[in-house]
């Protein structure tokens, strides 16, 4: 548009006035729309740097060098262990398997000989340590013999167990799992470490078969601890991406204080959900994030992990000053506070309290939502509207505000899902260790390894027992039959 001076414009008749004026409102809204869209192109930028694994869903792993600020709150204790606490230390045993003695034959004070002298007394000293080990080989004979009647020959029977001219036992097939299932040894680190310690290195194919073969013997187990899980009153979910096969697919667990059941699918959402099979025949409460696929299951109730909220929080705090997410982050952790002081014969906050809770809760979402109003909807643009950060929590904390507080109403529902989450971190432990999975098959015998031997570990049980035992047809059942987390 050409520039006008102000003797020229005085000149304009009335219609070319308007005309000038109405372009240059085009021009004014144009710039104004386009200033906005990249503000906000800035802000999100803004948001993607600022984001760490203490104020939103990012591992610890992409925090890099910095460290970011810990939300743990301080406690003023000292690091170690606190007063009271029994402690545990080595303790002298009465029936030593050795005796080793260390005479005295001279005086130390006067160079008299002492060899002939009787003791008065010892002190003692315990050195706890493990002798050389070493394989044994046994040798199975079973006998041939003639019968007189018939004059056919006929043999004696091998155990079960016994079934190759050459092989390995139970005990070694279940140190092998143990060490790549459970301390998530690599292949040929396990068959290294087996050499280091009993001279004999297997091959990595013992290792391989030696998983297949319990994956196949705790498949009664692993259906008890999965229909125990869909009993329970409370379970914890959750689900974290997984290789398999240089494919993405994703790990789901399900998880109370004594069960762990793994599943790995090639879906995330509902369908992978479904084909678990534990989530749609749940009729109990539901802990998890606010991933919105865990709320097609209408069957169950729900309860969202707090962690996730207070970090989010954080964020708004940091990114945006506003006051009501530093107030709520401080409402949930003095409900949290109120809830683990409570007496143990309580099951829920009083009433009073409850709707005093409830009633801060509400203050400080009306405040938030006053600071974020809804954005207006573009011109000629459908779908959802994109809203910022803050707005995008005060719609979840607004929407699910029973499944946010509802630690508070039934103390069986936990304040976060950090279990889900623990159980989940082995897994990606073993990730980082040994690499991806390289095949489907191995990956879901890991995971029914993983979950047999996590829920044992949750019972207390000594995790190379339990898989001797299965090996040898004796796999352990969880003793819990339903109900508690």
């Amino acid at each position: 548009m050409e520039l006008l001076d102000r003797d020229q414009l005085e000149k304009l008749d009335k219609e070319n006035l308007i005309s000038i004026i109405l372009t240059l409102q085009q021009q004014v809204q144009q710039l104004q729309e386009t200033v906005a869209q990249q503000a906000a192109e800035l802000q999100s930028l803004r948001d993607q740097v600022a984001k760490n694994s203490r104020n939103s869903g990012k591992p610890p792993g992409s925090d890099g060098l910095r460290k970011p600020r810990n939300l743990r709150q301080k406690t003023g204790r000292k690091p170690g262990g606190q007063k009271g606490h029994p402690g545990h230390t080595l303790k002298m045993v009465e029936q030593p398997a050795h005796i080793k003695s260390h005479p005295v034959s001279v005086c130390s004070h006067c160079s008299t000989d002492l060899s002939a002298i009787e003791p008065c007394g010892h002190e003692r000293r315990q050195v706890f340590d493990i002798p050389p080990v070493q394989v044994e080989v046994t040798e199975h004979r079973a006998e041939i013999k003639v019968c007189p009647e018939c004059g056919r020959q006929v043999k004696g029977d091998f155990p079960l167990t016994v079934s190759h001219p050459v092989q390995y036992g139970a005990r070694l097939k279940a140190q092998a799992s143990y060490l790549n299932s459970y301390q998530l040894l690599p292949l040929a680190r396990t068959c290294e470490l087996l050499e280091d310690f009993y001279g004999h290195r297997p091959s990595e194919a013992f290792v391989l078969v030696a998983n297949a073969d319990l994956a196949d013997q705790i498949e009664p187990s692993l259906a008890v601890i999965k229909h125990q899980l869909i009993k329970a009153d409370v379970v914890h979910f959750d689900e974290s991406g997984l290789r398999v096969d240089g494919q993405l697919n994703w790990l789901h667990v399900a998880g109370t204080n004594h069960l762990t059941y793994y599943g790995v699918h090639r879906k995330r959402g509902q369908v992978g959900m479904q084909a678990i099979g534990i989530l749609p025949n749940f009729a109990g409460r539901a802990v998890h994030d606010h991933w919105q696929s865990y709320f097609a299951f209408e069957q169950c109730q729900h309860a969202l992990c707090n962690a996730h909220h207070l970090r989010e929080l954080q964020f708004i705090v940091e990114q945006y000053q506003q006051p009501w997410a530093q107030h709520m982050i401080q409402l949930l952790l003095n409900i949290k506070a109120e809830v683990d002081t409570a007496p143990l014969d309580h099951h829920s906050l009083p009433p009073e309290r409850l709707a005093h809770f409830q009633q801060r809760y509400d203050k400080l979402i009306a405040q938030g939502l006053k600071a974020n109003p809804t954005p207006p909807q573009p011109p000629n643009k459908r779908g959802r509207k994109k809203q910022t950060p803050p707005k995008n929590l005060l719609d979840r904390l607004l929407q699910h505000k029973s499944q946010v507080l509802a630690f508070m109403s039934d103390f069986r529902v936990p304040f976060d899902n950090n279990l889900a989450e623990r159980d989940v971190r082995m897994v990606k432990i073993k990730q980082k260790i040994s690499g991806a999975f390289r095949t489907p098959t191995g990956a879901k015998t890991f995971c029914a390894i993983r979950s047999y031997i996590s829920t044992a570990r949750k019972h207390g049980l000594n995790v190379i027992n339990v898989i001797h035992n299965a090996l040898s047809g004796n796999p352990f059942f969880p003793y819990l039959a339903e109900g508690a987390a």
